[in-house]
């Protein structure tokens, strides 16, 4: 598991609203079903290689992403306690002061053939499925002990490079899901490649 972090001028928020009672209620085999439903394959760049130029990057890039809602980071946490041997003070603590202000992804990336390197430059955005213009831009967050609890919860995959992502629910007057939107949709560009993940959208996600 290689975590990549980048420069961010803002102190790390909190991860995800997290509940309580839900964490308590939840099974182990419950928590991997929450979290394995979440995750989301997908793929930023075409099938195959056309490259003539610039081979150093790849052709494209496996792309699996989970968004961290309510429910999935109570799982997290179960998940943490139950399978991983965490010390439950420790595990919630890294859950417990949530912001609401904002959805939390984890964004895992492998490329194909190329330098094997993520660029810098790469991009996330959130917002409802097929509306590019109200998609907001992400933020990658940097290593810290939280993330590295969070990241511990998931399956290990040591192939992936491991990115944490926030996304502003509101930007100014302007939601970034509505209660009229019925599925979303996190969008990877890496260089002149683009993969997208989606997810169906419960009421209490928007």
């Amino acid at each position: 598991m290689r975590w990549i972090a980048l420069p961010l001028l803002l102190a790390l928020p909190a991860l995800a609203e997290f509940d309580d009672n839900l964490y308590r209620s939840l099974t182990e085999k419950q928590a991997r079903n929450l979290i394995t439903t979440a995750r989301v394959n997908g793929r930023a760049g075409g099938a195959f290689d056309f490259r003539v130029t610039s081979t150093d990057r790849s052709f494209n890039y496996k792309l699996r992403a989970t968004w961290i809602a309510q429910d999935v980071s109570s799982a997290l946490a179960r998940e943490l306690v139950s399978a991983k041997g965490v010390l439950e003070e420790r595990a919630l603590s890294a859950f417990r002061a949530l912001d609401d202000d904002w959805y939390y992804f984890l964004v895992e990336l492998d490329p194909r053939e190329g330098s094997g390197v993520i660029p810098r430059g790469w991009v996330a955005r959130f917002g409802p499925q097929a509306q590019p213009n109200r998609a907001v831009l992400g933020e990658v967050l940097p290593e810290t002990e939280a993330w590295n609890l969070v990241a511990r919860a998931f399956p290990r995959d040591y192939a992936y490079d491991i990115f944490l992502i926030r996304v502003a629910k509101k930007t100014g007057d302007n939601k970034t899901l509505e209660m009229t939107d019925s599925e979303a949709e996190l969008t990877v560009g890496i260089y002149n490649k683009i993969g997208h993940v989606r997810w169906p959208l419960p009421e209490r996600s928007r």
